[in-house]
């Protein structure tokens, strides 16, 4: 089955590309299998055998999806349900002309109303489908033209012609009439000569461009009086070898209504009848998101498989995780994932399910594509290897200072939002300068790590002992003696603010309408404000510097407290 259905895909794609009709959809409505071939060799049925290599040559037909909903939407419309499609010939074959008949080379006309469908059988497999837009509705119109009468009318005396008979009949004008059936029969002559011819070239041309030994002819068309005679003079064979056939190929068919006559109208329903029950072409019809889709039918179906049919995507069915961001910790590639999505809403019959839940015909499915979830969000505290504090020992006391990282070459904070691309460096140690900068102390002289002399740019590892001479000369001087850069101070305030905030209290207050965080202490006066609010209190422009807590004026020593409101400039 999956060999077959590899060739009706190929068949679909080349009948698009060689008939320019990439942008159209089709539907396959029933493919016959030509010929079997195990290890290169023909076989009529590959089912029991042993092969290194198999194929098959088949005839697919198809049909415009604009077509199918046609028929679908007039079912529907008389509220019933389509519980198979097929190809009026391959149903009609099956009954006309069974599988012990088809080594010989001959043809079956279904003469319906619009159409003449056709196939050719040759050494023991159909060899080709075809039909002519010509049938039973072109004779109907030369009678409805000539005898001035509606359809329904000119239908009735072209079936008394069929059976012989005399016919009277009113014209539009109310007049009644009465004709013969040989006088019909010489007015629709010319018409079954053209559609004789057409369906004589149309068989040549399945068959070779040569005639078939033997045409059977069914359907209603092709029982008017001297159809089959014209069809046998324009492939040149005898009259007898172009035949209709009803009650020969249905002998073996019992009707529950006894009066019922076995003809050549009742061939293709039957055969209709017996692909349904006989699920030759093994296809369902599903709905889904409104596009109507047909699927071979393994009974696993599933609401993957209709979703796969229509292109839908992969990633809109399941769960997406959101944006991952990539990232390298000294030089290792890690990835932080998104979080996950939803997973899609599937509706069968408008019953919410499950994507895995199996299908049947005529199902409406609904799909409602998947969500991603939230992007990926990691600071550089949660890289499992960072520690958050480092400890040294500066001259004999040990003292906590916050671990920082490198993040594309510029010192972060434990709260860093790492981004896509981040190249990340734990650091380990501080230099010199930086631990140095961040005790934000008045030292001078030379500067000793584990008791030897050092440089600036050394680094002070876990436990690691500093040691200096400190309360001598004035910060400024002594960090430019040191060669300490400016941007030092910004860094020590930073780091020490944050070191602080893991060993006092910290208290939010207002200073000139800005909020400011004091830290590091268990209380704190006016003059502690001056750490952390940049003001100038040395800097003497006007008379008189005025200092407020909460409206009331105050001093350097007045106790600071959470929520405050501070007043602090400066007043001629």
């Amino acid at each position: 089955r999956s060999l077959e259905l590899l060739g009706v895909e190929k068949a679909y794609e080349t009948m698009r590309g060689e008939q320019g009709n990439e942008q159209m959809n089709f539907y396959c409505v029933g493919y016959t299998i030509v010929k079997y071939y195990l290890n290169e060799l023909p076989m009529s049925n590959l089912e029991g055998h042993k092969a290194t290599r198999i194929s098959t040559k088949l005839l697919a037909t198809f049909l415009p999806d604009d077509v199918i909903d046609g028929l679908y939407t007039a079912v529907e419309r008389a509220d019933l349900k389509v519980a198979n499609l097929t190809l009026e010939p391959i149903a009609a074959i099956n009954v006309a002309i069974p599988e012990r008949f088809r080594l010989l080379n001959i043809s079956l006309v279904d003469v319906g109303a619009g159409t003449s469908d056709i196939c050719v059988t040759k050494d023991g497999s159909i060899i080709g489908y075809g039909m002519i837009p010509c049938a039973g509705d072109e004779i109907t119109e030369v009678i409805m033209h000539q005898y001035l009468v509606e359809f329904n009318v000119a239908e009735k005396i072209k079936l008394a012609t069929i059976n012989q008979e005399t016919i009277e009949y009113s014209d539009i004008l109310g007049i009644t009439h009465r004709v013969e059936p040989e006088e019909v029969i010489q007015l629709v002559a010319p018409v079954v000569d053209g559609i004789t011819r057409q369906v004589a070239q149309k068989i040549c041309e399945l068959n070779g461009e040569k005639a078939v030994s033997a045409v059977f002819v069914v359907g209603g068309g092709g029982k008017i009086p001297g159809f089959t005679t014209s069809l046998a003079s324009h492939l040149n064979l005898i009259s007898e070898r172009v035949a209709l056939r009803g009650e020969e190929v249905l002998g073996q068919v019992d009707f529950v209504q006894k009066d019922i006559k076995k003809d050549s109208l009742l061939v293709t329903p039957i055969g209709i009848c017996m692909n349904y029950y006989n699920q030759k072409n093994n296809f369902i019809f599903v709905s889904v998101n409104g596009e109507r889709i047909k699927l071979y039918d393994n009974n696993k179906l599933t609401v993957v498989n209709a979703a796969l049919q229509i292109g839908f995507p992969n990633e809109k069915l399941f769960p997406k995780r959101g944006a991952e961001i990539n990232y390298t910790v000294n030089g290792m590639k890690r990835v932080a994932r998104g979080e996950q999505g939803e997973a899609a809403v599937i509706l069968v019959n408008g019953k919410e399910t499950a994507m895995n839940e199996k299908i049947q015909q005529n199902d409406i499915i609904e799909i409602i594509e998947s969500t991603a979830g939230a992007p990926a969000s990691m600071q550089i505290s949660q890289i499992p290897e960072f520690k958050s504090t480092i400890k040294f020992q500066f001259n004999g006391q040990e003292v906590v200072c916050p671990k920082y990282a490198s993040v594309n070459g510029e010192l972060v904070s434990e709260y860093y939002q790492l981004k896509d691309q981040d190249e990340v460096e734990l650091l380990d140690y501080y230099t010199l300068d930086q631990l140095l900068a961040f005790m934000d102390l008045e030292y001078y002289g030379d500067v000793y790590i584990n008791n030897q002399l050092s440089d600036f740019s050394d680094r002070v590892y876990e436990n690691f002992s500093v040691t200096c001479d400190l309360n001598t000369g004035s910060k400024k001087e002594t960090k430019q003696q040191t060669g300490l850069s400016e941007e030092h101070p910004v860094v020590a305030t930073e780091l020490k603010q944050s070191i602080l905030s893991n060993q006092g209290v910290a208290i939010k207050i207002t200073v000139n309408n800005e909020t400011v965080t004091l830290m590091g202490k268990e209380s704190y006066l006016f003059v502690d404000i001056l750490d952390f609010y940049p003001f100038d209190a040395n800097e003497i422009k006007y008379k008189k510097l005025v200092m407020q807590v909460n409206g009331v004026d105050a001093g350097f020593t007045t106790p600071i407290h959470e929520q405050d409101v501070i007043t602090m400039i400066w007043k001629e």
